[in-house]
């Protein structure tokens, strides 16, 4: 086996039904791999799976958590268990093509790239060989080297909602680069990628985007990426803090740091609110408006609306 060049890495959980579609497009790339599995104390059969396809393929390197930790953690695990220079994760419920890796290994070397993310393209669970919809952008994009600033813009859900942002994609990595900045995965179980990824940024990586090279993401209704908690935007608003009180950040940056973490926090106060609604607190209620004016504008906004729609069965300003 030739020393692998791109380490593809799989944390599983409950993936049963999609792993081996994944796994066999992993080893179907036409560039030299080693595929880290990494099954995250699954309750179905995803682990005997995950050990079933990595018979008779050394390639395939099968670890199993004592306990779930969440995708930060088993991503981590799978760089530590990894050795190629490369990195690239690989949800356990999509899939590449055969030559996705070895376009972007081309498009890494040629441009002295830290990070190379291609657009992704998406299809529907129940016709995943059908119609493909590009994730980010509708238009080409060519060859575009990101800024901090850049990245955190293309971020926000006021420019880019609808599960449109840059923090979904998944780039091919250059290890050296997170060795040398100490850069990992946060323990987070909403936007790890996006924190990565800004961190990286802000370290200084050259991160290249470019449009589609073969990643498909299946778009499931019961994905695990659209459904989170509360906390989760606490969690978010907690990682742009720690990017703004880095003291060599741009202005530009930081002022996209500032508009993407307000976001989160109007995010935060508004599950809060429902929370609160749920388990019939009035001092967790009132406590959610204990916000800055624009976030308290804001959940204002969202009460009336909410108040509105229900009173009337239809959503204000629709006729």
């Amino acid at each position: 086996m030739n020393d692998p060049e791109v380490a593809i890495l799989i944390a599983a959980w409950s993936a049963e039904k999609t792993l081996e579609r994944a796994v066999l497009s992993a080893q179907a790339q036409d560039a030299a791999v080693e595929i880290i599995i990494v099954d995250d104390a699954s309750p179905d059969g995803t682990l005997a799976l995950a050990q079933k396809l990595a018979e008779g393929d050394p390639r395939i390197k099968v670890l199993a958590q004592a306990q779930n930790g969440g995708p930060a953690a088993a991503r981590n695990r799978a760089i530590a268990e990894s050795t190629a220079p490369w990195l690239a994760v690989l949800d356990s419920d999509d899939f590449m093509e055969p030559d996705r890796l070895s376009r972007l290994l081309a498009l890494a070397r040629t441009n002295d790239a830290d990070f190379v993310a291609d657009d992704i393209y998406k299809v529907a669970e129940d016709d995943p060989d059908g119609p493909r919809s590009r994730m980010y952008s509708d238009e080409p994009l060519g060859e575009q080297w990101l800024t901090t600033a850049d990245f955190i813009n293309a971020n926000l859900s006021a420019k880019h909602g609808g599960r449109r942002e840059l923090g979904f994609l998944k780039p091919l990595i250059r290890r050296s680069f997170l060795d040398a900045e100490e850069i990992a995965y946060v323990d987070m179980i909403l936007g790890e990628d996006y924190v990565l990824y800004a961190n990286a940024l802000a370290s200084g990586a050259r991160f290249l985007l470019t449009d589609p090279a073969g990643y498909v993401a299946v778009v499931r209704p019961d994905s695990l990426s659209g459904w989170h908690p509360t906390y989760a935007h606490a969690d978010l608003m907690a990682a742009d803090q720690a990017l703004l009180n880095r003291p060599d950040l741009p202005d530009d940056a930081r002022a996209a740091l500032e508009v993407h973490k307000r976001e989160q926090h109007k995010k935060w106060a508004w599950r809060r609110l429902i929370d609160a609604k749920r388990d019939k607190s009035l001092s967790a209620a009132l406590s959610a408006f204990n916000a800055p004016l624009p976030v308290m504008a804001d959940l204002g906004r969202k009460l009336l609306s909410d108040v509105f729609q229900r009173a009337t069965g239809r959503h204000p300003g629709r006729k």
